[in-house]
């Protein structure tokens, strides 16, 4: 049942962790677009199991099926990141949404209205709305990215840093510690209704439908609300990482001055 080099044969894997990669498969369908198909999903997934396989060597317990996921829903994200399911119209336009927003929080202090940002944007509330609508399902990358996607100076994976039995180093927990604390306050500051549309998608795990009725709104709307929310949280985490970034080349500039 194994190699040569004492790794698992491949056969094996596929059999006993397949419902595994497809049933994180279907999880991530119900956060992406329709034009993602879940075969592809599974396919990369299948991908990033041989992988792990191939790169764990304590056999298949249970630690390993916890860095399996890990690995087989990265092999996924990579996968999305390749096919570009956002077009770049659209991305463009999600990163000037974000860049408005950002400046209207230094300005007023706050989280800007749609309103608000419509204006900032120079189009009309409709076609905000419009744009929050065709980007749902698109940030499940960003999310997935918002703790810095590439890192390192080999180019390392998001996923790699969690690697079983790879020691951190301690700027890497500082700012991992960093960036858990500014999400989670960035959630607790969100409007309250997009805070609800959270909750109730990546906590409750309920669909966009559901959410509506529970919110007494349209599927479209829960759409809007979430797009908007990702935006923000996307501003208030890039932000913190980049303050981070400049405090540490200043205190290694003092260690070294």
């Amino acid at each position: 049942m194994y190699t040569a080099q004492g790794t698992p044969e491949k056969e094996q894997v596929v059999l006993r962790f397949a419902p595994l990669v497809r049933r994180l498969a279907f999880q991530m369908m119900a956060r992406l677009p329709a034009s993602v198909q879940v075969d592809d999903l599974i396919q990369n997934g299948m991908i990033g199991l041989l992988d792990a396989s191939a790169r764990f060597e304590d056999g298949l317990g249970a630690q390993f099926e916890t860095y399996a996921v890990q690995r087989i829903r990265g092999a996924m994200l990579d996968g999305l990141r390749e096919s570009d399911t956002m077009p770049r119209g659209m991305r463009r336009e999600m990163r000037r949404v974000e860049a408005v927003l950002h400046q209207l929080e230094h300005q007023h202090g706050r989280h800007p209205t749609e309103i608000e940002l419509a204006t900032a944007l120079d189009i009309s509330l409709a076609d905000y709305q419009k744009l929050l609508s065709e980007a749902r399902g698109h940030q499940v990358v960003y999310l997935e990215d918002l703790s810095g996607g590439k890192a390192g100076e080999e180019g390392e994976d998001f996923l790699d840093r969690h690697e079983v039995n790879h020691t951190p180093n301690p700027l890497y927990l500082l700012e991992e510690a960093g960036l858990h604390k500014t999400l989670v306050s960035a959630i607790e500051r969100l409007p309250e209704r997009e805070k609800m549309a959270m909750s109730l998608y990546y906590e409750e795990d309920l669909n966009l439908k559901e959410i509506g009725a529970v919110m007494g709104v349209t599927e479209s709307r829960v759409c809007q609300l979430h797009s908007q929310a990702v935006a923000r949280l996307r501003v208030a985490v890039l932000g913190s990482k980049a303050a981070l970034e400049v405090a540490m080349k200043r205190k290694e500039k003092k260690k070294h001055g």
